[in-house]
Parts: structure tokens; sequence; C-alpha cells
């Protein structure tokens, strides 16, 4: 019986760090690894709520957190927008399976996609959090991102 009681007194906190533990990403590029043009998105969903969005450049590979401002309409289109530390803002626009990734007046515009990390061909190590394929990566894009 004491243990019992210990048990249901243990739960809540149980629960709590299962979800807190529990983490995907959507991972989103374009251009190659290790190179000046590269550049990445990702979109981290942490214990079911939409999480951290960290940017990614260059041959360096330099990281900066973005905010999310949340859903919006581009054009006609649903995105949602993110800010740079600079206060710069991007309009992100789910179309297909790619990302479109675009300033207001259209001067930045560029299309990313579904990036896979993980093992190829039996080499390199496997990314626990990452979105299994293109499919998933969308719709955590679609359920954690494009709401208010």
């Amino acid at each position: 019986m004491k243990s019992m009681k210990k048990f249901i007194f243990l739960m809540p906190f149980i629960l709590f760090f299962i979800q807190s533990i529990a983490q995907k990403v959507a991972n989103y590029s374009i251009g190659k690894g290790g190179t000046a043009e590269y550049e990445e998105f990702s979109f981290w969903v942490k214990a079911n709520k939409r999480a951290d969005i960290d940017y990614t450049y260059g041959k360096d590979w330099k990281n900066i957190k973005l905010v999310c401002l949340g859903k919006d309409v581009l054009n006609g289109d649903e995105c949602f927008k993110v800010k740079f530390p600079n206060n710069k803002v991007l309009y992100i626009l789910p179309k297909g399976k790619d990302l479109i990734v675009s300033d207001l007046d259209g001067k930045y515009k560029k299309y990313f996609s579904w990036h896979y990390e993980g093992p190829t061909n039996g080499g390199g190590t496997f990314c626990e959090p990452c979105a299994e394929d293109e499919n998933e990566a969308m719709k955590l894009i679609k359920l954690y991102y494009m709401i208010k």
C-alpha cells in the first residue's frame, strides 16, 4: 500500500519527465553542407508543442535561434513568420513537400527541401528526434507551426 501511494505521488513527475524529453525536429535545407551557400531551418517540437527554430548557414555551420511569430498570409497563401535577432522577418510557406521561404518583397525567395539526417549506406549516425521522412516533417510543420 505504501509503495502504491509513492507511485501515485510520483506519477505526475514521471509523466512530465517523459513528455519533456519527447521531441521531434523537421529539418529543411538548401545548398550543400559545409559550403557558403548552405542554409538550414530546424523546426523543433517538444512535449507536443512548438519549440525552437534554428537557422544554420554557411561553411562554418553558424547557428541562430529564431522566433516564431505565428500564422499569417503572404500573397494569398497561408504561411507562418519567423523573426531573426536583427528583426528580419521571413515568411515560410509549406508547398507540397517543400518550404518556400521568402521576405515580404520577394527579394529573398528560396525553396527548401526536407533534409535527411542519418546513416547513408551504413555510415553515419542516427538522428533520434529527426522526422523519419518528408511526410512526417511536413506533418510537424502543419500541426505545430501553421497555428496562431
